[in-house]
C-alpha cells in the first residue's frame, strides 16, 4: 500500500475564469458571454451605479465560452446533468504534456502518445492533458474555424479501458471541430450508447 499526502486546502485551479466580451477563449462561433446589471423600475443591481447590491444577468454557453465539465448527458437524448454523475470530488490524477501529432491538415493526440506518456495507470482516476506549446494565448484563444487539435477516438477508448474516469484538457473539444456530428472520441470515452459510464466526465478548455 502506497501512502500519499495532499494539502486539500491549497488546490491548483485549472479553470479559466469567465469574463464578459472577448477576454476569455471562445469556440464554435458561440457568442461571447454577456454580463449586465439587473434593472427594474427604481432598482439597479450595481453598487457602483447607486444600487444597494450587485445583481447580474449573465448569458453564456459553457461549451464555447471557457472551462466546462461534461457528463454523458452531453451526447445523450435523455437529459442527464452533471450533478447526477459527479458525486466525488477528489481523485488521484496524472498530468502529462504532449505535442499533438501532425496528420495532413490536422493535429491529433494519439493512443500511442497517451500509452507512452502515461504507462501504468493503476489507481489513477483522472488524467490531465496539457498540449504544447503551452502559451498564455490559451486564456483568450479564438478557436472557431481554426481546426484545433483533438484526440483520436482510440486514445479515449484506451483511457476508458484503463479505468480513467475523468479527462481534463486545455483543448476546446476532445473531438475534431467539424467531424460531421460524430463526436467519436466523446462516445469512446463514455462508452455510449453500449454501456454508458455515468460517473465519467470530460473537462475542456482548462
Amino acid at each position: 500500500m502506497k501512502s500519499l499526502q495532499a494539502d486539500l486546502s491549497n488546490p491548483i485551479d485549472l479553470s479559466i475564469p469567465l469574463q464578459a466580451g472577448p477576454k476569455n477563449p471562445n469556440a464554435f462561433g458561440i457568442a461571447d458571454p454577456e454580463m449586465k446589471a439587473f434593472q427594474v423600475a427604481g432598482f439597479i443591481g450595481k453598487v457602483s451605479a447607486g444600487g444597494p447590491c450587485n445583481v447580474e444577468d449573465i448569458s453564456f454557453s459553457p461549451h464555447g465560452n471557457g472551462t466546462h465539465t461534461e457528463c454523458v448527458g452531453h451526447i445523450s437524448a435523455e437529459r442527464i446533468t452533471i450533478n447526477h454523475c459527479l458525486k466525488r470530488f477528489w481523485f488521484k490524477a496524472r498530468l502529462i504534456s504532449l505535442l499533438p501529432e501532425s496528420r495532413d491538415e490536422d493535429a491529433v493526440i494519439s493512443k500511442l502518445q497517451l500509452l507512452t506518456a502515461l504507462g501504468d495507470l493503476t489507481h489513477i482516476e483522472a488524467v490531465i492533458v496539457r498540449t504544447l506549446p503551452n502559451t498564455h494565448e490559451k486564456l483568450h484563444q479564438r478557436y472557431a474555424g481554426t481546426n484545433p487539435a483533438y484526440f483520436e477516438p482510440a486514445a479515449l477508448g484506451w483511457l476508458r479501458e484503463q479505468g480513467v474516469l475523468h479527462l481534463l484538457t486545455d483543448l476546446p473539444s476532445v473531438d475534431k471541430e467539424d467531424d460531421g456530428g460524430l463526436l467519436a472520441a466523446h462516445h469512446a470515452f463514455w462508452h455510449f450508447p453500449e454501456k454508458p459510464r455515468m460517473e465519467a466526465t470530460i473537462t475542456e478548455m482548462i
